[in-house]
């Protein structure tokens, strides 16, 4: 799923860090080798360290248990198969990584019986190499097909082999549509929604997951204390993003932030505006880290220097909404009702009504997608359930002023709600 750090985060970001780091000589990043100036860095950014302990990768037998789970979904939603493509499920549920293309790559999960996959001819060799990795191990059988051939006539093959020739298969709801048409087309084949399966799967966390995000939490905060303590005028949006991006990068992770400043933040999804940081000026900022491909997503608004009264204000009310929702977000709740708390207090304090000033839901769901099931907004009645994680984040955007938006990751726990983070005291003191 696509999140919203990519859209907010630009391509010439990447190109602000000579402005920023100089040519000093460099350290080595822990991400595979990339070098990071570290003379010339600001000194709350060359202060940063490793996060790295503690931190423990998903393991191949936790991954079995989920593939367990979906089975036993599967028998119980009456499908067939559950049919993955390259994105998150694929390595949710087998590891494997996997980029997209024109060229079907499919694995294909049972309901009873072995896995298979289905490949180009060409990447047969990479395609079981990772899959002889993770769960599916040495049981994972491929059906290759070269580039004149139709691989949906593997798949029906792969299919039949295991006495599934009259199937119904669950399509992971990211497959692109040609997949899964192909797929739909193989007779005696009938193709439904694979999303009962993978979120029945992935929607409640478990311990070690709910660890790993508070940790991708955890490294982001720290990420932006560095980066704000480097603020300085003068700057613009793509140069302290870029300082976001080194910071994430010296704790040991790849992370960034959109970033908008003065009137473009009451822009929620930002403007690509070219924008200058000046006195008094309020920068948002929205975006996150992975942990072990656990996702964090995380808004902070603060001055540069002093704010004004109305600023304040707004934040005040800002606040309180996001405590609302904090404190209504419980087992058993429906998902809208968290929405209702954190709007009732905006409507309340005059910016009303509706959506006219709180323009979006205030919170989505997250876990190895920064965006994924459930989604809290009006109209979403399933209840809440203990380890399931969101996002908690009313704001306010007042046109042609300035917007203010507070975000930190939630999860619902036995009794109630608790954030990864601690909240944003106020604008001029943001951590």
């Amino acid at each position: 799923m696509t999140t919203r750090r990519d859209f907010l985060t630009t391509s010439s970001a990447s190109l602000a860090a000579l402005a920023v780091t100089g040519c000093a000589k460099t350290d080595t990043d822990t991400q595979g080798g990339a070098a990071t100036a570290s003379d010339d860095l600001p000194p709350a950014i060359a202060a940063l360290t490793p996060m790295k302990d503690g931190v423990v990768p998903i393991s191949v037998d936790e991954r079995k248990a989920r593939l367990e789970k979906a089975r036993r979904l599967m028998t119980e939603q009456k499908i067939d198969a559950l049919m993955l493509a390259g994105g998150t499920s694929l390595e949710y549920f087998t590891g494997m990584k996997w980029g997209n293309s024109e060229r079907l790559l499919a694995v294909v999960i049972p309901a009873k019986g072995a896995p298979f996959l289905v490949t180009p001819k060409f990447e047969e060799e990479r395609a079981l190499e990772q899959a002889h990795m993770g769960p599916l191990g040495k049981e994972a059988t491929v059906y290759a097909w070269e580039e004149h051939e139709n691989p949906y006539a593997f798949f029906a093959k792969g299919l039949k082999d295991r006495g599934l020739s009259a199937a119904t298969i669950g399509v992971e709801e990211t497959v692109r549509f040609q997949f899964s048409d192909g797929a739909a087309h193989i007779p005696q084949v009938r193709t439904t929604s694979g999303t009962p399966i993978t979120a029945g799967c992935r929607i409640v966390k478990d311990a070690h997951e709910l660890a790993l995000m508070r940790h991708a939490s955890a490294v982001t905060l720290k990420a932006y204390e560095a980066a704000y303590r480097s603020l300085k005028e003068g700057m613009t949006q793509d140069d302290f993003a870029e300082l976001v991006q080194l910071a994430h990068r010296r704790l040991g992770y790849s992370g960034s932030a959109g970033v908008q400043v003065g009137k473009f933040s009451a822009l929620p999804h930002g403007s690509a505006t070219p924008q200058t940081v000046q006195e008094g000026s309020i920068l948002l900022i929205d975006g996150g880290c992975k942990v072990e491909g656990y996702s964090s997503d995380i808004s902070r608004t603060f001055v540069l220097g002093k704010a004004t009264q109305r600023m304040k204000d707004v934040f005040e009310i800002e606040f309180k909404a996001q405590s609302a929702a904090l404190a209504a977000a419980k087992p058993g709740v429906p998902c809208e009702a968290v929405d209702a708390a954190a709007r009732k207090v905006i409507v309340d304090a005059g910016f009303g009504p509706d959506y006219k000033f709180f323009s979006h839901r205030v919170g989505h769901g997250m876990g190895m997608d920064g965006h994924e099931w459930p989604y809290l907004v009006r109209g979403n009645t399933l209840p809440l359930a203990p380890g399931m994680v969101f996002s908690d984040e009313p704001g306010i955007y007042i046109p042609g002023e300035f917007g203010i938006r507070l975000e930190d990751d939630m999860v619902i726990t036995e009794t109630g709600a608790e954030l990864f983070t601690p909240q944003s005291e106020s604008l001029e003191k943001p951590f």
